[in-house]
């Protein structure tokens, strides 16, 4: 079985309740824009989340996904993230990305 390559906080607690405030995914992710890979983001790239750690949906439930490649980058920063969502007893899934086959694509 491969290893996940991205993890998902989910913007519920460990006991079902949703997390507040409301922007917590957005505010996480602009405080991490700055952890990138070498080369990404230009000019502008404080303007722009980072590839490692960005904000989704899944289920209707605000999230953050976290590339694990942030660990190798900045691994200060890859505990944060991991801390955040530890202290604040939110739920984290792993996952992996999963190519379609070339018929589906």
């Amino acid at each position: 079985m491969p290893m996940a390559s991205e993890f998902f906080i989910l913007g519920l607690t460990t006991d079902g309740k949703q997390f507040r405030p409301s922007d917590w995914a957005e505010r996480l992710c602009g405080v991490m824009s700055c952890f990138r890979p070498p080369g990404t983001g230009g000019r502008n790239a404080h303007l722009q989340y980072s590839p490692l750690v960005r904000p989704t949906m899944t289920n209707g439930v605000k999230a953050v996904v976290v590339n694990e490649s942030l660990k190798e980058i900045e691994p200060m920063a890859y505990h944060f993230v991991r801390q955040f969502a530890t202290d604040n007893k939110l739920q984290m899934v792993e996952a992996c990305h999963v190519e379609l086959p070339a018929d589906k694509r």
